[in-house]
């Protein structure tokens, strides 16, 4: 019996990512594809003036804008992402997310181990 890592997810299947989540006005939705001790990998989709307040994360997590644009805040520092660009935010680090266009993202966070 083989132990499934991901979930959620179609496998052997080409995807097109940014089609798995769909908008829904004024909320943030997510999809879960992979939960484990030491990544996490999810697809976030935010209407425009939603976002995720401050806080920071036990890894580093790595944003991919699939869709629209996003301002990101990483200790203090304000950047604007857009559709193909993708920002690190450094592991405890306080970092913020706000959709200035509506937004699709994929998010990986990879954490230590122990």
């Amino acid at each position: 019996m083989s132990v499934v890592l991901m979930k959620n997810i179609e496998f052997s299947k080409v995807l097109v990512l940014k089609d798995l989540v769909g908008y829904q006005e004024g909320q943030v939705v997510s999809r879960t594809i992979a939960q484990l001790p030491t990544v996490s990998i999810t697809l976030f989709c935010f209407s425009r003036g939603e976002g995720i307040s401050a806080h920071s994360a036990p890894g580093d997590a790595m944003v991919q804008v699939l869709e629209g644009e996003a301002e990101i805040t990483i200790g203090g520092q304000v950047l604007t992402v857009g559709e193909g660009e993708a920002v690190v935010m450094p592991a405890d680090v306080p970092h913020a997310l706000e959709a200035r266009k509506a937004f699709k993202m994929l998010l990986t966070v990879v954490k230590r181990t122990g």
